[in-house]
């Protein structure tokens, strides 16, 4: 229970305890996926399923060329989210205006890839359909879910995950080490009782126990805890009198939901009134979630103040209630799936608490939102990126709930739900609706998240929660002016363009009419933008010239203050007046550095190389395009890193680097993919592109040409990117001899190459793991032994590249 940590969206989870090895149901499931496309780990709540799915697609990792990718959906409630979430895993940027399934058919139609779905219980429906278009739409991807229920697909294989297996008590106990239920108790015993160890007097009274909780890891798992304070046979005893109390209830329930409610009931009971009134709270926020998010959710003034919460948390920590993981700002906390539901559970039967609970819980991630968008103009923009995407499910939640309100219900089907209670296990609250001002706080947050949609990667989903947002909202104001900009700016591909382009000007006349100067000079900032896209170069720069000799009035994001004069710079470049465009740059540039600010910085940067492009200053063009490009890739800016690599391709041409211009244009490609299956923009972008692909084909020849783009289409963007800077101590684009071993770092130096990688230096690696300074500076001189490297940076780049 709680032994992985999620890493990174897509992939596996860290495992942050042992794991009592299944070795008989790892080899089923990979046997299974060597010959089946869809698997699915099936068995009741605490049964383990999650943990057996990590390692059997880490076991399996090296047969998939293309990756694996893990896909958390615990953290959902809307069915029209799961395809996002999986691009999200994917790595997809998918600004089509198509159903978002085909675009993930189109991404991975040509790959080798392994798909992990976990939880789809909740989600049937909806993991069914999708799982079938990508069954159907491709050859070399393969699913593992795991579910209570079947998907229900005719390619679907089962494999049935039991409880552990348990001796009997009363035979011969002389082998019973080797079962991995008593092993599981002893090692979680240990933890909390320094020194135990499985031993000819205590042998039976575990096996005994265990047999009682039915294998069930999470119940031994909770049990094993009490150790802290009972005995095995104390352990034993109260066990026995839970269950008579349990078993005077409803008949229906199956033995397996009664011993999981058992033991679930029991670590309720023993917590205190305010642990018991946290752990329901808690059961509000999705996913993981930090200490202030706890203290925000569950501190009400009254029944709970804000000091109770680490106390209470800490208590639940110590019970194996809530689990500890690390996070992008420390440490987070998270709640078991199975122990959430039983939290809700108890959250509902108290009348209204839930309803005040989830508004709290939706206007602390209003304000950590607005904080965020407050701060993106600045020096930390890396950090904010990481904050919202460990809080990505927690936005979903406020999202969900202030706009769709608490009145549905997420059907299940088959027999049982959490604990066996019926096939409806409720999303929705009954007795809860939210009001007309829930609604409006939901546009707000979608509105207010309009750099996260549109920096990070998320324009599909952006456009999802907006367009959301706005038919909830039709009432003139200025959340619903900056919905519909950003509905407009979120629409970045051709087929939406006209929509978009109504959308954004509907929000300038909205913004106008209601006196709301920083609107509508967004909308407008929109207008160009999509003008721009459209070819429409010169209505472009006599819009963005307008705007920038404005300048700024009270209340513009400066985000999009500096790009107005980059998207000006863009059509001046286009239109040959490259002397405007490099002031024009230069001026964006001291705005940023003013500021710390990277993101515009970077688009600065490409509309630099692109004006002494125009200017044929061969070797400027080339320095400003390697910054951009480095930027670029520390700010994961897919599409801009995609626009400079065919821009950096360009100039290669233009200096007789043929071959390289040919790396470069595969590379980009392949960044392109990852936007959608489309290139986007304006004419003049696409032409340029062409025009460099016909120059470096025509001298290199047609094999040569395709050997070297094929180069780069296969290398990861940080070794392209290594590539296009030319630089030592980069990753060699050279592609390793087949028989190299790969190297494996373990579940730990893996963390720490993590933390490397995000900057962090021994000390801090040591703090975030609670592990001596000494221990993190000798897995840091392991990891580098391992991968034959000789500095930090190098290892960051190695992490990049493996994700």
């Amino acid at each position: 229970m709680g032994g992985s940590a999620p890493r990174r969206a897509g992939h596996l989870p860290v495992e942050t305890t042992s794991f009592v090895d299944r070795r008989g149901e790892q080899a089923a499931g990979r046997e299974l996926l060597s010959r089946a496309r869809l698997v699915t780990l099936t068995g009741p709540g605490g049964v383990g399923k999650t943990r057996l799915a990590a390692r059997i697609a880490a076991r399996a990792e090296r047969t998939f060329p293309d990756g694996v990718r893990f896909v958390h959906l615990a953290g959902l409630r809307d069915p029209e989210l799961v395809p996002l979430a999986v691009a999200d895993a994917l790595g997809l940027h998918d600004h089509s205006a198509g159903p978002p399934a085909d675009a993930l058919v189109a991404h991975v139609r040509d790959r080798k890839v392994l798909l992990v779905l976990d939880n789809c219980e909740h989600l049937l429906r909806a993991c069914a359909r999708l799982a079938a278009a990508l069954l159907r739409g491709t050859t070399g991807v393969r699913i593992l879910a795991t579910s209570r229920h079947r998907l229900g697909l005719t390619e679907e294989n089962l494999l049935d995950v039991r409880p552990l297996p348990v001796p009997d008590p009363d035979g011969d106990l002389s082998a019973a080490d080797g079962y991995p239920a008593l092993a599981l108790f002893a090692d979680r015993a240990a933890a909390v009782v320094p020194g135990f160890a499985l031993t000819a007097d205590n042998r039976a009274a575990v096996a005994r126990l265990c047999r009682r909780l039915d294998g069930l890891p999470l119940a031994i798992e909770l049990a094993a805890v009490r150790m802290r304070v009972l005995g095995v046979e104390q352990l034993l005893e109260r066990l026995d009198d839970r269950y008579r109390l349990l078993t005077s209830g409803s008949p229906a329930a199956l033995p397996r939901h009664r011993t999981l409610r058992a033991a679930v009931d029991w670590s309720h009971e023993l917590c205190t009134a305010r642990e018991q009134l946290v752990w329901a709270r808690l059961s509000v926020p999705a996913g993981g979630f930090d200490l202030e998010t706890a203290e925000a959710v569950c501190a009400d003034g009254d029944l709970v103040h804000g000091a109770d919460v680490l106390d209470a948390i800490a208590g639940l920590v110590d019970k194996s209630v809530l689990s500890r993981e690390p996070g992008p700002d420390g440490v987070r906390y998270r709640l078991l799936d199975t122990l959430r539901h039983y939290g809700l559970e108890r959250l509902r039967a108290t009348g209204g608490e839930e309803l005040a609970t989830r508004r709290r819980h939706r206007d602390w991630m209003l304000r950590r939102a607005t904080a965020c968008e407050q701060a993106w103009f600045g020096p930390g923009q890396r950090e904010i990126v990481a904050r919202l995407r460990a809080d990505q499910d927690n936005l979903r939640a406020a999202l969900d709930f202030s706009l769709r309100g608490a009145g549905g219900a997420l059907i299940v089907s088959g027999p049982g739900g959490a604990f066996g209670a019926g096939a409806v296990m409720a999303a929705g609250r009954e007795g809860v609706t939210p009001t007309p001002a829930d609604a409006l706080a939901g546009l707000r947050l979608a509105g207010i998240l309009w750099f996260y949609w549109h920096a990070c990667g998320a324009p599909r989903e952006g456009r999802y929660w907006a367009e959301r947002a706005l038919e909830a909202n039709p009432e003139p104001t200025s959340e619903r002016a900056r919905g519909l900009w950003v509905a407009g700016l979120l629409a970045g591909c051709p087929e939406d363009l006209t929509r978009g382009l109504r959308r954004a000007e509907e929000a300038r006349e909205l913004a106008r009419g209601l006196g709301d100067a920083a609107e509508a000079a967004h909308a407008e900032y929109v207008i160009g933008v999509i003008r721009l896209f459209a070819d429409d170069l010169c209505a472009a720069l006599a819009h963005f010239e307008a705007g920038v000799a404005r300048g700024p009035v009270p209340g513009q994001h400066l985000s999009l203050v500096g790009l107005d004069q980059v998207e000006l710079a863009c059509a001046l470049g286009f239109l040959g007046q490259a002397d405007r465009a490099v002031e024009v740059c230069e001026k964006t540039l001291r705005l940023c550095e003013e500021h710390g600010e990277e993101w515009v910085r970077s688009y600065a940067l490409r509309m630099l190389a692109l004006a002494h492009t125009v200017k044929q200053d061969w070797p400027r063009a080339e320095q400003y395009a390697r910054e951009a490009l480095r930027l670029k890739l520390a700010v994961n800016d897919l599409i801009g890193l995609a626009l400079t690599l065919d821009l950096a391709a360009r100039i290669a041409t233009e200096r007789s680097a043929h071959e390289r211009a040919a790396v470069l244009l595969g590379g980009a490609d392949r960044a392109w993919a990852a936007v959608d299956q489309g290139r986007w923009g304006s004419e003049a972008l696409n032409s340029l592109r062409r025009d460099t692909e016909s120059r470096a084909g025509r001298a290199l020849g047609a094999t040569a040409f395709t050997a070297a783009y094929d180069r780069g289409a296969a290398l990861t963007l940080p070794e392209l990117v290594g590539h296009a800077l030319q630089e030592p101590g980069l990753p060699d684009v050279t592609p390793p001899a087949p028989d190299r071993p790969q190297v494996r770092l373990t579940p730990r130096e893996a963390q720490v190459a993590e933390l490397v990688a995000e900057g962090l230096a021994n000390q801090q690696i040591a703090d975030r793991l609670v592990i001596a300074r000494r221990t993190a500076e000798g897995h840091v001189e392991r990891i580098l032994n391992k991968l034959g490297f000789h500095t930090r940076t190098q290892i960051a780049t190695w992490v990049t590249a493996q994700r």
